[in-house]
């Protein structure tokens, strides 16, 4: 299967689960700039009126430049009016009529391939169960291209049982690597699964690291507390308790409570 399949099941997986509006995604490739990169959008299932089709969305800008840029997933509730975007694309994405949306990388071998997104026509927040929506496709994606590269790549017939056998190895060799305390041991994991598609690319991504307290604010946000209730249970002030909220937000590149948590679960450091 094509990869631009595999991309378009994933939006149709990710508009039927999370009853976003429009899903759709671009996948990264050059840019018009010389040796730059742009994520051109050319995959939709759901509500379009036609304007992002072909788009060529520079590394930086907009909400899918800012996801390949911090590697992470990020979500705004009104995409016209957040501070934490550039605003390049605002006319095409108001001729859409889009409003609240998430995006996610996806990522293969260190090197972003392709951009998820979901979004819908209100300035409503998507909500914990769309992010993880999102967030999950993303994270079979990687897998799923991994098996066809692999298989490819090994001159082998990739049938069904096939891929879906590459797929796990690959998807529980990432799960072990992210559980890993010991980064020497993580690094060298993370070589092996490099050498699945024979790319000696070095890594560029710095592992994050949470402190106890980070890590305890943040386990009390995913079950709703308040951070007035947070600084209750942990004995602490108010004003404290945000202030490690504010620093687990910065290193894990998120702009809200939701994106932290969200962010810390699929990084191995908060339970799933």
């Amino acid at each position: 299967m094509s990869e631009a399949n595999l991309v378009l099941d994933a939006l149709r997986r990710i508009r039927r689960s999370s009853g976003v509006s429009l899903a759709f995604a671009g996948m990264v490739g050059p840019a018009a700039t010389p040796r730059t990169q742009a994520v051109r959008l050319e995959h939709f299932v759901g509500n379009t009126r036609g304007a992002l089709n072909g788009v060529s969305v520079d590394i930086g800008h907009g909400l899918g430049g800012k996801v390949i840029k911090v590697r992470r997933p990020v979500a705004v509730d009104d995409y016209l009016r957040t501070p934490n975007i550039t605003h390049r694309y605002n006319a095409i994405i108001a001729t859409e009529g889009l409003r609240a949306m998430a995006a996610v990388p996806v990522i293969v071998d260190r090197r972003p391939v392709a951009v998820l997104y979901g979004a819908v026509h209100t300035d409503s927040p998507l909500g914990g169960r769309t992010f993880d929506v999102l967030a999950d496709e993303g994270r079979a994606l990687e897998q799923r291209i991994v098996a066809e590269r692999f298989t490819a790549g090994m001159g082998l017939v990739a049938d069904d049982a096939l891929r879906d056998r590459v797929t796990d190895v690959y998807g529980r060799l990432r799960r072990l690597e992210r559980s890993l305390d010991d980064r020497s041991v993580a690094a060298q994991l993370e070589q092996i699964i490099g050498g699945l598609l024979d790319d000696d690319m070095p890594g560029d991504q710095t592992a994050v690291t949470l402190t106890p307290r980070e890590q305890d604010v943040l386990s009390l946000a995913a079950i709703g507390h308040s951070n007035a209730r947070i600084a209750e249970d942990l004995g602490i002030g108010v004003q404290t308790a945000k202030g490690y909220m504010k620093d687990a937000m910065a290193k894990l590149g998120a702009t809200t409570r939701l994106e932290a948590v969200v962010i810390a679960r699929r990084s191995g450091l908060l339970p799933g």
